[in-house]
């Protein structure tokens, strides 16, 4: 997790600078995040799988190694490797507390054998990380200053014939109706709005910012990769969610609610005060129409 997270969605860790982080909640908020979202996952990897099939007429079976840049506590390391079965994974992360939990992860899911972990900083500190025939990255890109330069540095460390694949864009999930009953209608679309401007602060304030378009297919292009490919990819949880999506998104509101809290007016954060409290009847964990939507891009590219 990178210290500039998204206010209103995990990311995983690029940076070994932890400061005024609590790594046990987030590591747990992380983990429930990607669990919430393997449906998601699973899709994407099954895609990746055909499109080497298309590619090279290997499929899964003929990748040997996987590199997960930015890996958090394992969740999608682990699906890689199920989806790669003859594959190594090479859960990449800045942080030694997140790369415990996926370890124990791999060992509990008896993956132990073919997973194994790497602690390195990103983009400067994969140059002992050796090469990959696919290679992942989620979220993590836009937390560096120049992006077009990240993906170069990614594109070098695949083998040939290897698979980029950067998860970036999509949609904001959503999860709550546009009339809660309780303050304001429209609230998701405000916290949408808050966390764009919170997001473009934090973009600008990145070590290297280059302001440019996010183009990531033309970032992939530029980096040498051939045979460009993008998809979606979504998640559906309809309402009434379980007790663990519904603390995800209570989990999810209170740090929207602590980062962007000068970008809300008097009755929105009294609103997602009462959203968040365990103990409020009109709170997140006893609503029955609470949901989870959300939207996820892959770009993909291949190496000469």
């Amino acid at each position: 997790m990178s210290p500039h997270e998204h206010p209103v969605s995990g990311h995983h860790s690029v940076s070994h600078d932890h400061t005024a982080m609590d790594w046990a909640l987030l590591a747990s908020h992380l983990e429930r995040e990607a669990e919430l979202y393997t449906p998601l996952y699973e899709q994407a990897a099954a895609w990746l799988g055909e499109l080497l099939t298309e590619g090279t007429g290997t499929g899964p079976g003929g990748v040997r190694r996987v590199l997960d840049i930015g890996s958090g506590p394992g969740v999608v390391s682990c699906l890689l490797a199920r989806a790669f079965p003859a594959a190594e994974v090479v859960a990449v992360d800045g942080s030694a507390e997140l790369l415990e939990r996926a370890r124990a992860r791999a060992d509990g899911l008896g993956l132990g054998d073919r997973v194994r972990t790497h602690l390195a900083d990103f983009p400067d500190g994969l140059d002992a990380l050796g090469g990959g025939d696919v290679i992942w990255s989620s979220k993590v890109l836009h937390h560096i200053g120049d992006q077009r330069q990240a993906v170069a540095t990614l594109a070098g460390h695949l083998r040939p014939g290897g698979l980029l694949a950067v998860c970036e864009g999509g949609l904001p999930p959503r999860y709550l109706p546009r009339d809660l009953g309780i303050g304001r209608p429209g609230l998701q679309s405000r916290i949408d709005a808050a966390a764009d401007e919170w997001f473009s602060t934090m973009r600008e304030a990145l070590p290297g910012f280059v302001h440019e378009t996010e183009d990531w297919p033309a970032f992939l292009a530029d980096a040498g990769l051939r045979t460009p490919s993008t998809r979606s990819f979504l998640l559906d949880l309809p309402a009434p969610l379980s007790a663990d999506a519904c603390a995800w998104v209570a989990a999810t509101l209170s740090r929207a609610a602590e980062k962007c809290a000068e970008r809300f007016d008097e009755e929105d954060r009294t609103t997602l005060a009462r959203l968040t409290d365990p103990e409020d009847a009109a709170g997140i964990s006893h609503r029955p129409d609470v949901f989870l939507l959300s939207v996820q891009t892959v770009h993909t590219a291949r190496a000469q």
